[in-house]
């Protein structure tokens, strides 16, 4: 006879893939797959990036004004940040993370530190629920990282 599997109290961390950039694409989705960068207050410099803008290997607080000439020649979009949005958005996910576990600990805009209790293989199966369902109700996606303490995190 086989003991059952032992059950543990886990930390995940969620966190939104490009933020700024996926909450941009959820309202247009002419914006996916593309090079996307979302610019500081009055479109100074980029402040967030997809990653396919990433791989055009743009830094983070580039000038605007660099990029600008050639951003169609490299099918780049630029968004003006919209901080209500990006507001909103995070409301809906932290809502929704909030009702999905024991506890939540918001961290920032796009990240949030959960409770979650089970076996292993539970947890693990909860962070995949999270992932599906942040996605079919906001259009936002996540990484899940979960560990016995916030600073050690399996991401999937």
């Amino acid at each position: 006879m086989s003991a059952p599997p032992l059950t543990d109290d886990y930390i995940a961390l969620v966190d939104v893939n490009s933020f700024y950039v996926s909450a941009e694409r959820v309202f247009d989705p002419r914006l996916i797959d593309r090079p996307v960068v979302v610019l500081s207050n009055n479109d100074g410099c980029c402040v967030a990036m997809s990653r396919e803008a990433k791989d055009l290997g743009i830094p983070f607080g580039y000038p605007w004004f660099k990029l600008q000439a050639s951003a169609d020649k490299l099918g780049l979009a630029a968004r003006s940040s919209n901080y209500e949005l990006y507001g909103e958005m995070s409301a809906r996910v932290m809502g929704l993370l909030s009702r999905m576990s024991m506890w939540t600990e918001v961290y920032s805009i796009d990240e949030a530190f959960l409770g979650l209790r089970g076996t292993l293989d539970e947890v693990h199966a909860a962070g995949e629920h999270i992932k599906r369902e942040i996605l079919r109700l906001t259009g936002l996606p996540v990484c899940v990282g979960i560990a016995k303490t916030t600073g050690i995190a399996e991401y999937s």
